[in-house]
């Protein structure tokens, strides 16, 4: 721990261009800079910096410091108000639900949204070739969502046959959209 006199005597000697003098005060008070700027910030990373920005300005204006006895207090004020800066300017941390982060990835882009329109309309024209029945039993299950028990009552034909009609309707429906349309 450096005495009042060696202090001052640093500070002369570092005013004066001695790079020596002001590595020997950084040394000395790098710790309560340090402690100074971590408690303003509450961030390790972010202190580290400041600290050394603090140091980096203390020894660009040292030439203005007239009175060398008050040199601690004149880099503790410089501590103070660099991290108070630093804290004002940072962005503020905002908390985001993961819904809506994931409602965002969901979104996807306008090209996905193209071509998802696209293909609903090869499907809607495919659907439009089909036969009646064929065309009703796809849209009974898979537009209005009805259960194979409840197309069986809609069709009055038992369950196995729903199954083959739609295993036969969805083949169909594949052929229709692999043709070449003609526009």
């Amino acid at each position: 721990m450096l005495d009042e006199t060696e202090i001052i005597s640093l500070v002369l000697q570092a005013q004066q261009g001695s790079r020596e003098a002001f590595g020997a005060l950084a040394r000395e008070y790098e710790s309560a800079v340090y402690s100074i700027c971590l408690r303003r910030l509450r961030n390790q990373a972010e202190a580290v910096e400041v600290t050394q920005e603090v140091f980096l300005r203390a020894m660009r204006k040292l030439s203005q410091l007239r009175e060398p006895e008050r040199f601690v207090g004149w880099l503790k004020r410089i501590a103070v108000r660099m991290s108070i800066n630093r804290a004002v300017r940072r962005p503020r941390e905002s908390y985001q639900a993961p819904e809506s982060l994931t409602a965002v990835a969901q979104r996807g882009s306008p090209l996905d949204g193209v071509l998802q329109r696209e293909r609903a309309d090869q499907v809607r024209l495919g659907l439009k070739q089909l036969r009646m029945l064929d065309r009703e039993t796809l849209l009974a299950f898979y537009f209005e969502g009805q259960s194979l028990k409840e197309m069986s009552d809609r069709f009055s034909s038992p369950v196995g046959t729903i199954k083959r009609r739609l295993h036969t309707a969805r083949h169909r429906l594949k052929e229709a959209l692999d043709e070449p349309q003609l526009v």
